[in-house]
């Protein structure tokens, strides 16, 4: 598959807010947050040019001098795969605190966070590593989530 250039510090900004996001939910027992964070990483799969964080990144973060644009050649694909996976995660921990099983959403949450995180300090894309592995046994065609 042909690679695009991909912009690795909107990846690594929609990181960190995922892990403050989550964070602040936690600490003030707020779930409808999770539940926003979910909403929001769902549109940017969908809709990737749409995604608010992607918007917010590009249209207050970069203009303001926060973070500048980093572009490597990639592929897209495995990003918003993890991104997807994030969104999914998200939204069944809403499910459990908002069904009476806070300890699990709370769970579900952190390990988002915690992924999340892992990429920031370390550059290693738990989702983006899945995504390859079920690619090269078949499950995933080349075209998936292209």
């Amino acid at each position: 598959m042909a690679r695009t250039h991909v912009d690795h510090n909107a990846i690594k900004f929609t990181q960190v807010t995922i892990v403050l996001a989550v964070v602040v939910a936690w600490l003030a027992n707020v779930p409808w947050l999770v539940a926003a964070l979910g909403l929001v990483l769902l549109v940017a799969v969908v809709w990737p040019d749409l995604g608010p964080l992607r918007l917010v990144y590009r249209h207050v973060a970069v203009p303001l001098g926060i973070v500048r644009p980093h572009l490597v050649p990639d592929e897209a694909a495995p990003h918003r795969f993890a991104q997807g996976l994030g969104s999914v995660f998200l939204l069944g921990a809403t499910a459990a605190l908002y069904g009476g099983l806070a300890a699990l959403g709370w769970v579900l949450a952190g390990l988002v966070a915690v992924l999340a995180a892992l990429n920031v300090l370390w550059n290693f894309c738990a989702g983006c590593f899945l995504f390859y592995q079920l690619r090269r046994s078949g499950i995933l065609g080349r075209g998936a989530a292209a």
